[in-house]
């Protein structure tokens, strides 16, 4: 089984690349993250003609998540259970379903913006809900995990400088105890590194050629509880989608399962 997860900045915009990269990589659920449209303009019947159901948590322009799936869903809930609201609402960041032998969440974690910013505050909030939501579930004996773009990078090798990050989100020490919070819940990283090369990164900003210069981090990840982890037998960042006009600014990340 295939499972992979990637934040496609825009689902319209990013749509042709994502119809041929379902279909050349053979993906069975893909999580997705950053819609940036409403569950009207989800392109539902496009997936749907090539094997896909989606399930959609998306309000507009900004944020988003979904769901697509090839081995059908059961028990969708859609939001975080208990998750804090931003500006009197609950953002839509996330959204879960049973897909076959596996139970997976689809998270677009905040970003947290400025570490002085009340969003920073949010997204701390916002991970402290995601452990408790998730906990029976990463305790049990279903396979099961958590993917998605986190906005943190789990470890200073997975910047390309974290130097340049001093005074900032992604790789402050709050940030990276909540992602052990998530850990002490039973969930763990099972994307290695290094993987097929020394830096996985899997983002990389549009600005300062970045890309080429894999100035990048890894901010996009899966993390399964001991039943999922067992059943990795690969996993690997997709590099090639990020090439070329038209790609999002993260790559999708790749987890082959043996069920």
């Amino acid at each position: 089984m295939r499972i992979a997860t990637w934040n496609v900045n825009s689902i319209t915009a990013r749509l042709p690349r994502l119809l041929a990269w379902l279909e050349s990589s053979g993906t069975d659920v893909l999580c997705i993250q950053e819609t940036k449209c409403s569950a009207e303009q989800f392109p539902t019947e496009a997936l749907k003609e090539r094997g896909y159901d989606a399930v959609v948590n998306a309000t507009g322009r900004w944020n988003g998540v979904a769901l697509l799936s090839r081995v059908g869903f059961e028990d969708v809930v859609t939001g975080l259970p208990g998750g804090p609201e931003y500006d009197g609402v609950q953002e839509p960041r996330a959204v879960s379903a049973t897909c076959g032998p596996v139970r997976l969440w689809s998270v677009y974690v905040p970003n947290g913006r400025e570490i002085s910013h009340e969003h920073y505050a949010y997204k701390l909030r916002w991970l402290e809900a995601l452990k408790a939501a998730v906990a029976e579930d990463a305790a049990g004996g279903r396979p099961f995990a958590v993917l998605g773009d986190y906005n943190i990078a789990p470890t200073d090798a997975d910047v390309w400088d974290v130097s340049l990050f001093e005074g900032a989100t992604h790789v402050t020490e709050p940030e990276r105890a909540a992602l052990a919070g998530l850990r002490e819940a039973g969930l763990a990283d099972v994307v290695p590194r290094p993987l097929k090369y020394d830096h996985p990164y899997t983002y990389w900003d549009y600005r300062q050629l970045a890309f080429p210069k894999n100035n990048g981090m890894r901010i996009d990840l899966v993390y399964g509880n001991k039943p999922f982890a067992e059943a990795v037998k690969d996993s690997y960042v997709d590099r090639e989608e990020r090439k070329g006009k038209g790609a999002s600014d993260h790559a999708p990340v790749v987890v082959d399962l043996d069920l």
